[in-house]
């Protein structure tokens, strides 16, 4: 009974804008983490003190600061103290981009600080400037290093896009806690069906890329 109200076409047509909402959110905030913080990572391993200090500092806050706290603070705190109205879409891609910046940027600088010393003196003897070291010597390397650990960051970043039901974007566990209150006298069995086909679905995203991340991971350490 449970399993054919969820797959009434209405119910399956609105999970999937749901998801559509989730995936939305998720990769957007993917694509602008990675960039944002491969240029993070990069500062990070400045020489300059005051620099280093301030990323750290940055990224000691987003790792403290629960990352609910910083929707409630954005979306409700900023509504209320300085009269800024944002969409609740829009503060979820904020938010995860603050998180997914400082936690990319903490990946790139690992790789490129583990980059063997010999290799960037080697660049510069070779007449190569700190940029284009960085392009055709460091990154090169590195890139094989941060990758696995991003994806697996990216995949904790689709699954924590379900926060964005509690400041009331309607996601897919939005749209799926509406159905099955819709249906709780009707179909007792329904919060089953519904929230076991959510699961699924945020298996079909994320297993794929855990396994690609492990895979990447596995082969390059034996390359």
């Amino acid at each position: 009974m449970g399993f054919e109200y969820l797959f009434q076409p209405s119910h399956l047509e609105r999970l999937m804008y749901g998801l559509w909402v989730t995936a939305q959110i998720a990769f957007i905030s993917v694509f602008f983490s990675a960039i944002f913080g491969t240029l993070l990572g990069v500062i990070m391993t400045s020489k300059n003190l005051l620099i280093r200090s301030l990323c750290k500092l940055y990224l000691e806050a987003i790792r403290i600061i629960p990352i609910l706290v910083l929707l409630f603070v954005f979306y409700f705190g900023f509504a209320t103290w300085f009269n800024w109205q944002f969409s609740a879409v829009s503060v979820c891609i904020l938010v995860f981009v603050l998180w997914g910046t400082a936690e990319m940027g903490d990946l790139v600088r690992a790789a490129i600080s583990s980059i063997d010393q010999h290799q960037r003196d080697a660049a510069y003897a070779l007449g190569l400037s700190h940029v284009q070291a960085l392009g055709y010597v460091i990154f090169p390397q590195s890139l094989k290093r941060v990758t696995p650990g991003a994806i697996n960051l990216f995949t904790r970043m689709i699954k924590t896009s379900s926060l964005a039901v509690l400041i009331g974007v309607v996601e897919v566990i939005k749209v799926g806690q509406q159905i099955i209150e819709n249906s709780l006298l009707t179909v007792p069995t329904a919060s089953l069906s519904i929230y076991g086909f959510i699961f699924i679905l945020y298996f079909l995203i994320c297993y794929p890329l855990s396994r690609l991340a492990a895979h990447l991971e596995k082969a390059w350490e034996s390359s």
